[in-house]
C-alpha cells in the first residue's frame, strides 16, 4: 500500500477499518484504520480498489481538532 504521497506507512496494526458513529448506510462516509505510524482513510463504498490515503498521527489529530472548532 502506498498513499498519495508516495511513501509506505509502517506495518498496520491488527485493528479493523471502522466507520464514524455518525454514519449510516445511506451516507456517503470514510473508513478508518491506524497503522504505526499513520492513520489510513478509505471510501467505504469502494472498498476493494479504491485508494487508501494515509496521514501522519500528528495530521490526524489536527484534523480532528479542527473539526472539534466547528462545533
Amino acid at each position: 500500500m502506498i498513499d498519495m504521497t508516495g511513501r509506505k506507512p509502517a506495518a498496520v496494526l491488527d485493528t479493523p477499518w471502522f466507520k464514524s458513529s455518525y454514519s449510516n448506510a445511506a451516507a456517503t462516509c470514510v473508513e478508518v484504520r491506524f497503522a504505526e505510524d499513520a492513520v489510513l482513510v478509505r471510501d467505504s463504498k469502494n472498498r476493494a480498489h479504491g485508494p487508501i490515503l494515509a496521514v501522519t498521527i500528528t495530521e490526524w489529530a489536527a484534523f480532528l481538532d479542527g473539526l472539534a472548532d466547528r462545533h
